[in-house]
């Protein structure tokens, strides 16, 4: 997660858990994301800035985002909202 701490501080204020993500990068580039936790039926809010950060590009936060989306879909999530701080 790109902003893993802005995240942290919201569902702190919410009252709220931070599930646990997988996100690795191949030596070739791909990202692998993987969901840990049952997210099934879950309202789901994923926090991922878009700009160019000091480790990633603005690419690579546009499909890091696009690939959590897709994981959240898969894993049956009821609702999923991207926020783009």
């Amino acid at each position: 997660m790109a902003h893993s701490a802005l995240a942290s501080t919201v569902a702190r204020m919410l009252g709220l858990e931070l599930q646990p993500v997988d996100i690795r990068r191949f030596s070739d580039g791909e990202v692998y994301v993987e969901i840990r936790e049952t997210i099934r039926g879950e309202e789901v809010f994923i926090f991922q800035p878009t700009s160019r950060g000091a480790d990633a590009s603005v690419n690579d936060h546009l499909m890091e985002l696009l690939l959590l989306v897709s994981a959240c879909c898969r894993a049956s999530a009821a609702t999923v909202t991207a926020v783009l701080p």
